[in-house]
């Protein structure tokens, strides 16, 4: 039996989702984009004063349309990452502006060679089935923010990538590259590496570059991912069920949108739901209510049968200590156990301003063990115990048989040495923390990472095209790291 984890009652659910659709009609969602006035207008809407009222019976049928699962691939164009179902899995936090630098335990800006170290990380740790953009570059021009670093990612990965354009006109550039890495728009539309985060402005408003990139990518085939972002208390009803029908409005009304400009397109019920801290004022990732709005917000989505994301494994410390630990490993559990399909958020400090290879290591342990807790418990021999016992004898000499040298590396998680399981070291030997250990693994992991299969002529042409779009910038040239 798969463990799972839901937080709404049936009634509850259908109250969510029947205020959510009556919100999409009165007050409506703010549009002011021409063509998705336009499209909206030619579906049914009524669109006035730059708010547009979704019948109902619109945002169905664009909810029918929608696919129950798409897959992302890998560059040789395998499978890797299956949105839909209960199937989990993680990718790091994406857009940070800083690194956490771990000889002074200080934030700094990130740098190109920063994300480089991060995507090398991520490469080489099963837990993480994609990338992700990880941090904004400061030594590259920010006009062409969003086309650089997906190139840096491109250049060091394989894996699919959790990406996003932020403006209008970064997306047809991004998509022209994934294309070349493709083998074409028509390869990248049958096989999408990679995903595009779009985000509505809370409450209910979609700017005009969000809208323009719902429809092209629906038009191109790639797969867009809603990332709604209520905050209970501040950009959304203080309650939890309240952001929650919030974050089902902006969802429905993006879908309804995307799915006018091409029905069937792959899109996904997404998001990053916080609550709002009436302390601090801040946006606390790492808080147990912020887990919470995440695993009932993939709970509307999977009851509409969509593909689900979610933000967590972030934590709002400012180091990768013990609350660090407590608040992502808290958090990748109740992930997992909602079967949210993409969890976004791991090596995310400050929150989500800081980046930390370190901490994606140590994440990816915390990952690891949500991932044997979904296994459950199988009786995995035909006998659960008693034929064992009369095996061993009356001793209980378990070692020596042969059930647990062929069992007990599916029965057990094994992390790396980053986590400390050794015996006591003698009086007096000095003994790494958690940090030490991870910065160790950091040091192996990019010490034995290899380049990825790139055709040397198909890297050549990417990187031309983002040249070409960094000089108007004064842009200083593609990083050879």
């Amino acid at each position: 039996m798969r463990p799972r984890l839901q937080l709404l009652e049936q009634p509850l659910l259908d109250r969510i989702l029947g205020e959510a659709f009556a919100l999409l009609e009165q007050p409506g969602i703010r549009v002011t984009t021409p063509a998705a006035i336009q499209l909206l207008t030619a579906g049914g809407c009524r669109v006035k004063d730059g708010l547009a009222q979704i019948p109902e019976a619109v945002a169905r049928r664009a909810l029918a349309s929608a696919p129950h699962e798409f897959f992302l691939y890998s560059r040789s164009g395998e499978p890797r990452v299956h949105y839909g179902g209960d199937h989990v899995h993680f990718d790091p936090g994406s857009s940070c502006l800083n690194v956490l630098d771990p000889d002074t335990l200080q934030p700094r800006p990130a740098q190109t060679a920063d994300l480089i170290r991060l995507v090398q990380v991520a490469e080489m740790l099963p837990a993480y089935a994609a990338q992700s953009t990880a941090v904004v570059c400061g030594d590259a021009p920010k006009e062409i923010g969003d086309l650089y670093r997906l190139l840096v990612v491109l250049r060091h990965s394989d894996k699919p990538v959790v990406t996003g354009a932020f403006s209008a006109p970064g997306l047809a550039p991004m998509l022209e590259l994934l294309a070349l890495d493709s083998g074409g728009a028509d390869q990248l539309r049958q096989r999408p590496r990679a995903v595009f985060d779009v985000c509505p402005s809370p409450p209910l408003n979609w700017s005009d570059f969000a809208c323009q990139n719902l429809i092209d990518l629906a038009r191109a085939g790639v797969p867009a991912e809603i990332v709604s972002v209520p905050m209970a208390g501040a950009t959304a009803p203080v309650t939890l069920a309240g952001a929650v029908v919030q974050h089902a409005a902006e969802c429905i009304s993006g879908i309804t949108l995307h799915q006018l400009a091409a029905p069937g397109a792959p899109v996904v019920w997404g998001g990053a739901p916080t609550i709002f801290d009436m302390r601090t004022g801040g946006a606390p990732m790492g808080a147990m209510e912020t887990a919470m709005l995440n695993a009932a917000c993939s709970q509307v989505g999977k009851a509409l049968g969509l593909p689900t994301h979610g933000y967590l494994v972030a934590s709002d410390s400012k180091l990768v200590d013990a609350q660090a630990g407590m608040e992502s490993a808290a958090s990748a559990v109740l992930g997992a156990l909602a079967g949210i399909n993409m969890i976004s958020g791991a090596g995310m400090l400050e929150l989500l301003a800081t980046h930390s290879a370190e901490k994606l290591v140590l994440d990816a342990e915390a990952i690891g063990s949500a991932r044997r807790l979904l296994q459950g418990i199988e009786a995995r021999t035909e006998s659960l115990a008693v034929a064992m016992f009369a095996e061993a004898g009356a001793c209980g000499d378990f070692l020596r048989l042969k059930q647990t040298r062929e069992l007990f590396r599916v029965e057990q998680y094994f992390p790396s040495e980053v986590i400390d399981r050794g015996e006591i070291l003698p009086d007096g030997a000095p003994r790494p923390d958690a940090f030490q250990r991870a910065r160790q693994r950091v040091d192996d992991l990019v010490s034995s990472y290899q380049p990825p299969t790139l055709p040397a002529e198909r890297g050549r042409e990417m990187e031309a095209l983002v040249g070409r779009a960094m000089e108007p910038f004064g842009g200083g040239g593609i990083p050879k790291g």
